[in-house]
């Protein structure tokens, strides 16, 4: 793979998150797992070079189940990106995360389905090479996360600064029995994109932070906290996009502009 060097830190997600930026480039980039969900946007924020690109596409045409997660990935790797953020909207598998609150997760479980979720197949970039099990007991960078959490606060922005958060396939969302059920695992977080996403920014070499907006209590609380409708959802999600911009370039500006990855990231020794 060719790196280019156009920018060191990605960002999925965030449609429109570039908009605050200025003189941003839109660039196409060809992968070998085919086509990457959208355009991705370059700008600059402090000393760093950032590269957004919407997961769900810019008009949000592309479901969760169907996002092509290894194209996306792929192309920030390509870009020159040693980190990547991923901001979400989620919801809440405990009283105490309450709408509005963040979320800076430190585990995922995964209850996906039929998902490409690693590089290493028969059909690869990395064909030739032998397989590598990149460990994922702490996929979430320990150092941005540290930045996340003490940004948020700085901020004095409502933050939990672990949490577990279990993907589900998508687009529907979960019964108030299957729901119920996370919530008495322990869990924290639901959402449908983390996984692959974070896993495979591991696979790459790259560190990978997620920062969930809660938006709402999951189905499995209802009786214990009121029940959300669509529209209080996506009441709380406009309230807060204001403090998630401002979190998410906070962080970036605190970035180390040393372009290596942490120690985190170097559990997989790949040649680029």
């Amino acid at each position: 793979m060719e790196i280019l060097n156009q920018a060191d830190i990605g960002v999925f997600g965030g449609s429109g998150f570039y908009n605050f930026l200025s003189k941003v480039e839109e660039v196409k980039i060809y992968t070998p797992y085919g086509e990457t969900s959208d355009s991705v946007f370059i700008g600059t924020i402090g000393k760093h070079r950032v590269a957004f690109m919407p997961r769900h596409r810019r008009d949000h045409s592309i479901p969760p189940h169907q996002v092509n997660f290894r194209a996306n990935v792929w192309a920030m790797k390509r870009l020159g990106c040693t980190r990547v953020i991923s901001p979400c909207a989620a919801g809440s598998l405990q009283k105490n995360i309450k709408p509005g609150d963040f979320v800076i997760c430190d585990q995922f479980v995964d209850w996906t389905d039929g998902r490409k979720n690693t590089f290493f197949e028969n059909v690869s970039v990395f064909e030739g090479m032998a397989v590598q099990h990149p460990s994922p007991a702490e996929t979430y960078c320990p150092q941005l996360r540290a930045l996340a959490v003490e940004t948020a606060k700085e901020l004095k922005i409502p933050v939990h600064d672990k949490g577990t958060v279990v993907v589900i396939n998508g687009p529907r969302f979960s019964t108030k029995a299957e729901s119920a059920f996370f919530t008495r695992q322990g869990w924290h977080v639901i959402n449908m994109t983390a996984f692959p996403e974070a896993y495979l920014v591991k696979e790459l070499n790259m560190c990978p932070l997620n920062i969930s907006l809660i938006t709402d209590y999951d189905a499995g609380l209802v009786g214990d906290v009121p029940p959300v409708s669509h529209e209080e959802v996506l009441k709380v999600f406009n309230s807060n996009i204001e403090k998630l911009k401002n979190l998410l370039f906070a962080v970036i500006e605190k970035v180390p502009t040393d372009k290596r990855a942490c120690k985190c990231a170097e559990s997989t020794k790949l040649n680029f």
